[in-house]
């Protein structure tokens, strides 16, 4: 159980599967990191996760998607998620780029940049 002490402590909620629908069809821009509690290089991902969800605060959403809960697994598999960690980007219901495994963080702004640049 986790406590305000706990190591894995983030900023960026986890989202369940209906969410994650529900964020799809109201065309949000946002980016989901797939991830699991037992993931050891998820973890190190997780605090660039949080600075990008304060850097980009105005203009994207930022969550998590426990891949290892059961009712979620199913995301994984419909988009080919083989291997954790994998951040997604989605811009209008659709995914843009996804990033697998431990990345600089400058390859997560690099890719939201693109996609929030005008078309």
């Amino acid at each position: 159980m986790a406590t305000s002490e706990s190591p894995n402590e983030t900023l960026v909620p986890y989202i369940k599967k209906s969410e994650f629908e529900s964020l799809l069809e109201a065309k949000e821009l946002f980016v989901m990191d797939c991830t699991a509690s037992w993931c050891g290089p998820c973890r190190m991902v997780a605090p660039l996760m949080d600075k990008l969800a304060e850097e980009y605060k105005n203009q994207v959403k930022v969550v998590k998607l426990d891949v290892g809960d059961g009712e979620n697994q199913s995301v994984a598999k419909e988009y080919g998620i083989r291997s954790i960690p994998a951040v997604m980007f989605f811009k209008n219901g659709e995914l843009s780029e996804t990033v697998v495994g431990v990345a600089a963080y400058d390859k997560f702004t690099t890719a939201l940049d693109k996609i929030l640049s005008p078309s």
